[in-house]
């Protein structure tokens, strides 16, 4: 299993960090981020660091997959974020691993798993959990959970994330120029 997607994502935090160094902070939060810029442009950019999550995703036992600008980051894309966005399954089990991570991370108010979209806020990252039944357009990303692909991180753990076709149809589905502009690059990488 290659190192290549978790490296990408570990530089890439280590860029969001010189690039927030000197920024001021607006009081802008994640989930008030434009459809342009995106998360990066708010203050979830300062500290973010999903490694504790996403680590503690796969001692949960969870297979949430990452999807989002994470997941293309993990492909190459060179554009920065401030949030870590996941699709999980939406079964109880998946729910129980997923409750288990988020505390081991911080969380102090849990979520309610039982919606389709629900933000969360971990020490090092928020987003959003996704189930399939959230709307995608036409889309059915279903799928993307079978079809995700793996990546081991230096430190010993696996993070599963959205296959680059997928992702592309995802971004395309939600259609907001920030999506339609990354999935263009996406789709770039791949030739």
């Amino acid at each position: 299993m290659s190192q290549t997607a978790a490296l990408r994502l570990r530089q890439a935090i280590a860029r969001t960090e010189v690039a927030t160094r000197e920024r001021s902070l607006s009081g802008r939060r994640p989930e008030e981020a434009d459809d342009f810029l995106g998360t990066f442009a708010t203050d979830g950019a300062f500290g973010f660091d999903p490694f504790p999550f996403l680590q503690a995703i796969y001692d949960a036992g969870s297979r949430a997959v990452v999807i989002g600008q994470v997941a293309g980051i993990m492909h190459g894309s060179t554009e920065l974020t401030g949030d870590l966005d996941l699709l999980w399954d939406g079964t109880p089990e998946e729910a129980h691993a997923l409750r288990d991570a988020l505390a081991l991370c911080g969380c102090t108010g849990l979520p309610d798993l039982d919606r389709s979209q629900v933000g969360y806020r971990v020490t090092g990252a928020s987003g959003d959990l996704c189930t399939p039944a959230l709307a995608w357009g036409a889309m059915d990303v279903a799928p993307c959970l079978t079809s995700a692909q793996t990546t081991r991180d230096p430190a010993g753990f696996t993070v599963r994330y959205a296959a680059l076709d997928d992702l592309i149809r995802m971004r395309r589905a939600l259609g907001r120029p920030k999506d339609q502009r990354r999935a263009d690059e996406l789709a770039r990488l791949r030739t």
